[in-house]
């Protein structure tokens, strides 16, 4: 009987979603919303039907509703791990990368010499696997939320750096002999030119960096932390069987991560608007 509502729930989703797609207003912009959101609440549902009856244990998975419980009675909790592994790491890690590889990709593009041997080099850097790196920052920096910036920050340096490189090479030979016919030095070069054709491909390594971010954060807390943030509030809710409350900090995660790359990407479309992937 469960299967059976399930499916049910799953065609109805299917069905509605398939009016909207096709309808004639289909590149309405609430449309273009409630498609994803209607998948969503549809996976939802299929989820709370088959554990509530089949009885699954919430040890193994808890249903929504008990996560949706747990989430709520908990807002301090996990506002408090929020600020403690996103703001203060993965945001502040994020900015020390982003400038960093700004800055090494300003001076490779300068030398051909520290091009080939940087990048390499950052290859090698974005290799490294970070339950290897993570705890030499700990036992470098402390447990605290300054080791969770510095392994965000090697976690995004190598993509926005690789992307900026990238794409201040992105200009063609007529537009760089123009320039040279204004008697354009570097620096005007750099910033009226080359640096705008280059957008582009820097949003792009700053879109990749933001999950990686998040990603490196949590998992270094895993390896040293306070008694605050998301990793940690994970690896003790797992050893007490608090399954719902690791659901819980998962959805913060989820948010959280959305959000910064929907805002990664609202400032790309603002500020990219005349590239053709914006139109």
């Amino acid at each position: 009987m469960a299967y059976v509502i399930a499916l049910f729930i799953w065609a109805t989703g299917w069905w509605i979603n398939t009016r909207l797609a096709h309808g004639p207003n289909a590149d309405n912009r609430l449309v273009s919303l409630a498609i994803p959101a209607i998948f969503g609440i549809t996976l939802i549902a299929m989820w709370q039907v088959l554990v509530v009856m089949l009885e699954v244990s919430p040890i193994i998975l808890p249903a929504p509703s008990d996560i949706a419980t747990r989430f709520a009675t908990s807002i301090p909790t996990l506002m408090a791990d929020f600020n403690q592994t996103i703001v203060k790491g993965a945001m502040t890690g994020y900015v020390i990368g982003m400038i960093a590889a700004f800055a090494v990709a300003i001076l490779a593009d300068r030398s051909e010499f520290l091009t080939r041997g940087i990048l390499p080099v950052g290859a090698f850097m974005a290799a490294l696997p970070i339950v290897g790196t993570a705890p030499i920052f700990v036992k470098w920096l402390g447990s605290d939320w300054q080791s969770k910036s510095a392994v965000v920050a090697v976690m995004v340096f190598f993509p926005i750096l690789v992307n900026t490189v990238a794409g201040l090479k992105d200009t063609t030979a007529m537009q760089r002999d123009l320039m040279r016919t204004y008697g354009a030095g570097y620096w005007p070069n750099l910033l009226k030119l080359r640096l705008p054709a280059a957008l582009p491909f820097i949003f792009n390594g700053l879109k990749i960096a933001t999950t990686l971010a998040l990603i490196g954060a949590i998992v270094a807390e895993f390896f040293g932390s306070p008694t605050v943030g998301m990793g940690f509030r994970i690896s003790t809710s797992v050893g007490q069987l608090a399954m719902d409350m690791v659901w819980a900090e998962i959805v913060v995660a989820a948010l959280a991560g959305s959000a910064f790359y929907g805002a990664m990407a609202l400032i790309e479309k603002r500020v990219t608007f005349w590239h053709p992937s914006q139109r």
